[in-house]
């Protein structure tokens, strides 16, 4: 768990002036020299199915995502808020390892909007939670051999989160964040969001393999995909994360070729950037401006 002391740390480190330009061009580079490497060697390679597979992804990422977190939040603001905060919490995400900028960039953005700190951090969480969630269930209407496994874990997971709640609403109960539980028809529609969301990864993998020159069954594809995850508890750049490193193992487990898995894997962390730095640098973009046009003048 993040503590008071890490956040800090980790604010003033995105606050600082070079952060910005020196994450963007280590992780830009690092997944360019990768791909750079990787696809011009293979013996077939074109971009279109790529491209294709980018259009659900950002759909699903700047458009289902956010929908998600609107149906779980108590902040009172609209879809439209909701949309442009994630979508700049996207790009300081891929910034940082464990996405872990997106999170306190969205916890920041809450706190601006008038809601407690304690409880943008349990909305943040509760998001996240719920998009994990969502994962274990699209993995398991795929019938695949994984689900039990990531639905134990997430039952776990639930169990050590309401035993902690309990805990501290009886030894401190200044921690614990005052906000209702979701209705359950939040829950149902944060879950299905999620289940959207993961199906446009899929497709976006797939999309990168087919740019490789490879054709692997979409179930197949999910199966790997689902593996992978079980990595993501250990954080790294996007591109070079041991969740990357758990998918090319995984693809090549499936007979997919050492350098066609890696180029697909090297190409899928490379286009995020693009929707990334085109939707989520507008929006910073245009709220700096504006922020800036309502400062009063001096003199």
């Amino acid at each position: 768990m993040t503590t008071p002391g890490t956040t800090a740390r980790w604010r003033r480190l995105l606050a600082h002036p070079g952060t910005g330009r020196f994450g963007i061009a280590v992780a830009i580079l690092a997944t360019v020299a990768i791909a750079a490497v990787t696809l011009p060697a293979l013996p077939s390679f074109t971009p279109w199915p790529a491209l294709l597979g980018l259009l659900p992804w950002t759909i699903g990422k700047y458009v289902l995502c956010p929908l998600r977190w609107h149906a779980l939040s108590e902040s009172g603001r609209p879809r439209s808020w909701h949309a442009a905060a994630y979508a700049e919490s996207e790009l300081l995400g891929l910034l940082t390892p464990g996405h872990v900028g997106a999170d306190l960039w969205r916890i920041r953005r809450l706190a601006r909007a008038g809601m407690p700190r304690l409880s943008a951090v349990a909305e943040v969480a509760l998001d996240r939670f719920v998009g994990a969630v969502g994962l274990a269930l699209f993995v398991g209407f795929a019938a695949t051999a994984l689900p039990m496994r990531m639905a134990v874990s997430a039952a776990c997971l639930l169990a050590a989160a309401v035993v902690l709640l309990l805990l501290l609403r009886r030894f401190r109960p200044a921690w614990v964040p005052q906000r209702k539980l979701p209705a359950p028809g939040q829950l149902v529609r944060g879950l299905l969001l999620s289940v959207g969301y993961q199906a446009s990864i899929v497709a976006l993998l797939v999309g990168t393999l087919a740019a490789t020159g490879q054709s692997v069954p979409p179930l197949a594809v999910l199966g790997a995909f689902g593996a992978s995850q079980l990595a993501g508890a250990v954080p790294g750049p996007n591109g070079a994360s041991p969740r990357d490193a758990a998918l090319v193992v995984a693809l090549f487990a499936l007979g997919v070729p050492w350098p066609a898995a890696l180029g697909a894997v090297s190409l899928k962390a490379l286009l995020a950037w693009a929707p990334a730095l085109l939707l989520g640098g507008s929006c910073l973009l245009f709220a700096r401006r504006r922020s800036t046009g309502a400062a009063p003048a001096g003199g």
